[in-house]
């Protein structure tokens, strides 16, 4: 594992894209800093940290294994790395919002933005940054927001919750190696915020519908059981979860 640490920058994701595209990365390299001034988030949002007190790192991983096709997977290996440094760290009621928003007693504790490395219609790589609420306390504006400090009481090293998480999520992508995406599937639909429960969805034109979510096809389509009992398939752009 290769760590570069940053005091401040526009955005980690960013600056190790640079970096990979003009030179030869090592797997697992990994850009943290202490500040970022364009934090980015899923669909364009930002990505809000006080300075020194959360993880705000972006790793890069050689993911040529895999097809196109099944590059949700990356998002699936990442939550439940996340989410199991978590759990082993005693933080409780650790769940994934679909797509990959890690919540902690029903609010947000981390979020991840992946972007995929493609050439010639073949995935190559993928820099998987995410935001880790750490020992943040006060989150102005933001009621839905939460830290490990807050959920335990306790104060963490960031330098050992990094290096947790990356040793997990090393383990997942070799298990993805090894062909076994069922289990990864399986393990990540564990974990899913709501699953089996009843709840309200908002679609593209502010319609709300109820229904409960079952699962994730391999595409990472959210699967959710309508009336009727028919079983409908989203993207990340066609519905959203409301609490």
């Amino acid at each position: 594992m290769h760590i570069i640490k940053l005091d401040a920058i526009d955005s980690t994701n960013s600056f190790l894209r640079q970096l990979s595209s003009n030179k030869i990365v090592d797997d697992y390299t990994v850009i943290v800093a202490k500040s970022q001034t364009k934090g980015r988030g899923q669909m364009g949002t930002e990505w809000h940290s006080q300075p020194g007190k959360n993880l705000m790192a972006s790793v890069f991983i050689d993911v040529s294994f895999l097809k196109i096709e099944s590059s949700f997977y990356i998002s699936m290996m990442m939550s439940l790395a996340i989410s199991k440094v978590l759990k082993d760290l005693q933080i409780k009621n650790v769940k994934v919002k679909w797509p990959n928003d890690i919540l902690a007693d029903q609010k947000k504790i981390s979020g991840i933005l992946i972007e995929n490395v493609i050439k010639n219609n073949q995935l190559q790589a993928t820099i998987i940054g995410f935001g880790l609420n750490v020992n943040q306390v006060y989150f102005e504006n933001l009621p839905l927001a939460t830290s490990m400090h807050i959920v335990s009481g306790q104060t963490y090293h960031l330098d050992e919750v990094l290096k947790c998480i990356i040793v997990q999520l090393r383990l997942y992508t070799e298990i993805l190696k090894t062909g076994n995406f069922q289990l990864i599937k399986e393990m990540y639909e564990s974990e899913l915020f709501r699953k089996n429960k009843p709840s309200t969805f908002e679609d593209v034109e502010g319609v709300l519908f109820s229904g409960f979510i079952k699962g994730v096809s391999n595409s990472g389509h959210l699967q959710v059981l309508i009336e009727d009992d028919i079983l409908k398939e989203f993207d990340l752009k066609e519905v959203k979860l409301l609490y």
